[in-house]
């Protein structure tokens, strides 16, 4: 490692940004990015990065990375990374996909920006990036959040409004880590749904969960109909800090709205026969295309 390198912290910039609406990692990345005189951007050997230790995303696609990697083969990296000076190497702060696809490409060297940040900081950043620019399973999503809330000292309806999420989306996304650990994987595998993990996770009895997890499973039960299942049966006992008790609004759409919104992880209105989506930045944007097939 060069000695004469210069360490730099945000510092009071990073701190503002994260006390800001809404939280945008981008905005972080291009602050620094942008304060940074081309001098300081360092090459640095691949071999000398690891994994930031608070990253959410543990799987990256494969068939991703190889685009990336060989649109890196033919044009190079253009956005250098974000590391932390560690005790051995630099550990990654922002940019782990750009460092793979770099590895795959067969690259020995990667630009760079190192600042010094805590560990607190470092989880930040992880998460945001992550929660941005990936897809990530619910699971992982959920985790998430719940780090975020903790590490911000946000209540659930705050950080609602910093992520442009509805409320019951962010409060029916934590309350999945209350599920069984096997439910749980399924999830993450994709094999049970979203809305059906939703309702799961409003039931107190384990051993209920699981039998229905099974009958979702072998008996391809919809939504609705696991929905009518749990609330037309009285030894359905459910959890209390996941009904929402306000009073729903009459709107013949109002099934639609909530699908639609789970769907697509954001607010969603239906009125005088008009969809309103709401997204927060272009990246948000950018998922809702992907998610409809209209990135084409």
């Amino acid at each position: 490692m060069e000695n004469n390198i210069q360490r730099k912290a945000l510092g009071k910039g990073l701190e503002e940004l994260f006390n800001s609406e809404p939280l945008d990692f981008s905005k972080v990345e291009e602050k620094i990015v942008q304060s940074t005189p081309k001098d300081e951007i360092k090459m640095i050997k691949l071999s000398e990065l690891r994994s930031n230790p608070y990253q959410p995303r543990k799987i990256f696609k494969e068939e991703a990375l190889e685009e990336l990697a060989s649109s890196i083969k033919e044009h190079g990296v253009f956005q250098p990374i974000i590391v932390k000076p560690s005790i051995k190497g630099y550990e990654i702060i922002a940019g782990e996909r750009r460092v793979k696809a770099s590895t795959m490409a067969g690259l020995k060297e990667i630009p760079a920006i190192i600042r010094e940040f805590n560990d607190e900081e470092m989880m930040e950043i992880a998460l945001l990036e992550n929660l941005q620019r990936e897809n990530l399973t619910s699971i992982e999503e959920a985790n998430a959040y719940k780090k975020l809330c903790v590490a911000l000292n946000l209540t659930q309806e705050q950080l609602a409004k910093r992520v442009g999420k509805s409320r019951s989306y962010i409060t029916n996304t934590i309350g999945l880590l209350n599920l069984p650990k096997e439910t749980q994987n399924l999830i993450n595998e994709n094999k049970i749904s979203m809305g059906h993990a939703k309702i799961l996770s409003k039931l107190e009895d384990p051993y209920q969960i699981k039998e229905l997890t099974d009958k979702i499973i072998t008996d391809e039960i919809s939504v609705r109909e696991l929905e009518e299942i749990t609330s037309s049966a009285h030894d359905f006992k459910r959890k209390n800090s996941i009904n929402i008790p306000k009073q729903k609004k009459e709107n013949a759409y109002s099934y639609l709205e909530e699908t639609l919104s789970e769907k697509l992880g954001t607010k969603v209105k239906i009125k005088n026969k008009k969809i309103e989506i709401t997204f927060t930045n272009s990246n948000d944007l950018n998922r809702l295309l992907e998610i409809m097939h209209l990135d084409k």
